[in-house]
């Protein structure tokens, strides 16, 4: 599975961004997909994820009520949705998708786009 991402740039605080993800390859055996984010120094964390026949999403505490996460399997492309931004929302936002086959589960990341908010 191929990933990529866009929609990262530079915001002022309070403002929205959309970041979107699309998919290619083996796509038919994915099982969860999700965004996650690694600031400066710090370690990646979640931000929201989705099983891959859709259903409950869960979000980090951090962005509840401001972001969500949502799909178009027509276009096979994830979307986050960041609303309320604030300055510590600054950093790398990556794709991932969990597959489930003959091999076991496997991650898949993208290469990441920036977000930085500025106060």
């Amino acid at each position: 599975v191929q990933l990529v991402e866009s929609g990262g740039g530079l915001v002022q605080a309070g403002g929205s961004l959309r970041l979107s993800c699309v998919a290619s390859g083996n796509t038919f055996s994915i099982v969860a997909m999700g965004w996650y984010r690694q600031a400066p120094g710090k370690q990646r964390e979640l931000v929201a994820v989705m099983p891959g026949g859709g259903g409950i999403t869960n979000y980090a505490d951090s962005v509840k009520g401001r972001f969500s996460i949502s799909r178009d399997n027509a276009k096979n492309t994830m979307y986050l949705q960041m609303n309320s931004l604030k300055p510590e929302d600054t950093a790398v936002y990556y794709c991932n998708v969990e597959t489930y086959g003959l091999r076991g589960s496997i991650d898949y990341w993208g290469k990441g786009t920036l977000v930085t908010v500025s106060s």
